[in-house]
């Protein structure tokens, strides 16, 4: 009997579908890892991150063989939903100037885990990447964010996304364990001050 055409394609979609399950899985470990991270830190045990998951410490060596690229997928994990936040945000109904109030909030949950890479043995090429790729991902939907805000009169200051952003980073960037200091507070303070 010949072959048809639907029939030569019939295989793809379990590949496809295999292909799918797969990198949702790596979005949920992923999704552990941060939230691992964030908890104990970057050195946490990877049995604690395979238990968050509900996987086995194989499945993780199998996606990421080494601590440094874990840690390295986890943060890109971050950056990119901190962006997919900010388109979210600026589809949305609620007001701009609340828009990016909510991006802020999630960007201070951001910088709150990746102050731990700094302790992470990464090569220069690959530090740099990741830099470059914060910076390439993270300012421009914060530029739209206080884009938006300015246009709708809700934001008086100019200041360019990077600006702001180093500035939050800054207030982050001691605040610890410390329960005297919330970062978060007085970021709500600066963008009070930005209307």
């Amino acid at each position: 009997m010949p072959t048809t055409e639907s029939d030569r394609s019939e295989p793809a979609a379990p590949s496809r579908t295999r292909r799918s399950d797969a990198r949702r899985n790596e979005q949920a470990l992923l999704g552990a890892a941060a939230r691992v991270f964030a908890e104990s830190g970057i050195d946490a045990p990877v049995r604690l991150i395979a238990a968050e998951a509900g996987v086995g410490m194989g499945t993780i060596y199998r996606h990421f063989p080494s601590r440094a690229e874990l840690v390295a997928a986890v943060y890109r994990h971050q950056v990119d939903a901190c962006v997919d936040l900010g388109e979210s945000l600026l589809q949305g109904d609620s007001s701009r100037f609340a828009a990016l109030s909510e991006w802020i909030d999630a960007f201070v949950d951001f910088l709150a885990t990746k102050h731990g890479l700094a302790s992470v043995r990464t090569s220069d090429e690959s530090g740099s990447g990741l830099h470059d790729y914060f910076l390439d991902r993270l300012v421009p939907i914060c530029d739209r964010l206080l884009a938006a805000a300015r246009e709708d009169g809700e934001v008086a200051v100019d200041v360019s996304g990077y600006e702001l952003m180093r500035g939050i980073g800054n207030l982050c960037l001691f605040s610890g364990d410390d329960g005297r200091y919330d970062a978060r507070r007085l970021t709500h303070l600066l963008l009070a001050g930005m209307r």
